[in-house]
């Protein structure tokens, strides 16, 4: 597995985003070889972040079981967010007539999805930069170049699909992140309190 692939990925979708989706493009990374290569080993990064901000920061009363908890949850949400969402832009694609790949929509969504990862990778760990979040708007901008590359819909339906995916992508995230919270707390404070 070429670790290498995550940072330099990272950079390049930061710093020039219209040469990342040209190279994105013509590699046509199966989907397996992206998340085992790419989105799995972030999401694991961001879960320690989590596991580390909640047990340093955050929780340093509570049993570390509840930073483990936490990272799990992170872990979990942040993979279903991302599936979840490409899954059903798939869905939404197919319904503007601009086909139904899911390895384009989990491209799509996968690298779209970098500005928000980097900012959970830091937000996780220090509670104190939530703000840094806002750093996941720069995704919507990196959606809209790589569905013109990946995709190339007519003008009129851009639109609609960068607003469809983005809802649904905080619509899962939200509803998600608050189920697992809740099971988190009861069953922590159930059997460690």
């Amino acid at each position: 597995m070429n670790y290498k692939f995550l940072p330099v990925t990272v950079k390049s979708i930061f710093l020039n985003p219209g040469k990342a989706w040209e190279t994105i493009y013509s590699e046509k990374t199966s989907t397996s070889s992206l998340s085992n290569g790419f989105l799995i080993p972030f999401i694991v990064l961001i879960s320690i972040s989590a596991y580390c901000g909640s047990a340093l920061f955050v929780n340093s009363q509570l049993e570390a079981s509840y930073s483990l908890m936490t990272a799990a949850a992170c872990f979990i949400v942040t993979s279903f967010s991302i599936y979840a969402t490409a899954w059903i832009s798939g869905k939404i694609t197919n319904r503007l007539e601009l086909g139904s790949d899911f390895g384009i929509s989990f491209r799509l969504v996968v690298f779209s999805s970098v500005p928000f990862l980097t900012s959970q990778l830091l937000s996780r760990l220090f509670e104190s930069l939530q703000f840094i979040n806002i750093l996941a708007f720069f995704g919507l901008y990196i959606f809209w170049i790589g569905a013109e590359k990946l995709l190339n819909p007519p003008q009129e339906k851009k639109m609609p699909l960068l607003i469809a995916t983005t809802v649904t992508m905080l619509v899962i995230y939200i509803i998600t992140d608050i189920i697992l919270t809740r099971i988190i707390d009861k069953v922590y404070y159930s059997m460690f309190a």
